[in-house]
């Protein structure tokens, strides 16, 4: 690509925050699109230190993964204010944003929604149904009328002003939505492909022993029942999500006019 007065352009690498609310929470199928996009991704742990990006400038887009706390735990993790913000900034400024799971409700509370905690408990791989708006939205065009995901929460939202409903189930209504261009949040796991829950279930047993009782000695026979489609569907919603990242050109000398 060239420029209007014929200097050539070099197009960086997209420039990817991820926010980490909770130790060993995985990208799965998101690393794997984003790799194939050739993707710089810079991790944020904030559980371990509370350190969140300086500003939106040094990212071309925002990932806020899952956690175990809720979106409105302010007094036991104090950067979640903080972080909240971040997502708006992100957001206002027309950059691609992602919150799965908790990062869904965080992003639902940035843009004024209301969080309802421990009402909708979903956990292991589950149908989701794809509305109208979500059928014709590119993150899950792709996928029909439904599909076979993998969900972990009890927490839910109300629906931001504004904002597109694109996927629901029966026990939480708003399981992705869209607000303007592309800053999207999704309840369910996508990310969480065949490799990662497994990590999870190695390294939470007792946690989920306790909200699904015999889930792990059902994973097994449910991993090969449902694990294909999820995955399948994974990918896509990360592929369609990462291609929606629009990256900055650096203009650059030819070397003819260096």
């Amino acid at each position: 690509m060239v420029s209007s007065d014929g200097r050539p352009y070099q197009e960086e690498p997209m420039r990817v925050a991820v926010i980490e609310n909770m130790r060993n929470t995985g990208l799965g199928a998101l690393a794997a699109a984003l790799d194939e996009a050739g993707a710089e991704i810079e991790w944020f742990r904030v559980w371990q230190d509370g350190i969140l990006p300086l500003d939106i400038s040094g990212h071309d887009a925002l990932v806020v993964l899952g956690g175990e706390q809720s979106a409105l735990d302010d007094e036991t993790h104090p950067y979640l204010p903080e972080l909240v913000r971040l997502t708006r900034r992100f957001g206002d400024a027309g950059k691609t944003v992602l919150g799965i799971c908790l990062g869904s409700q965080i992003l639902a509370r940035a843009y004024g929604a209301d969080n309802h905690l421990g009402i909708a408990r979903e956990f292991g791989w589950h149908r989701i149904g794809v509305t109208a708006d979500g059928r014709a939205d590119p993150l899950l065009s792709a996928l029909g009328g439904e599909f076979t995901i993998f969900e972990w929460h009890a927490d839910t939202f109300s629906l931001p002003e504004g904002a597109v409903r694109l996927a629901s189930s029966p026990v939480a209504e708003n399981q992705a939505f869209r607000i303007g261009r592309a800053v999207y949040g999704t309840q369910f796991h996508f990310e969480a492909n065949s490799d990662v829950v497994g990590q999870w279930k190695a390294e939470f047993p007792d946690t989920i022993a306790r909200i699904a009782p015999g889930w792990l000695e059902k994973h097994a026979e449910l991993a090969v029942r449902h694990g294909g489609a999820a995955d399948a569907a994974g990918l896509a919603i990360a592929r369609a999500w990462v291609s929606l990242i629009e990256r900055e050109e650096v203009e650059m000398l030819s070397q003819a006019s260096a």
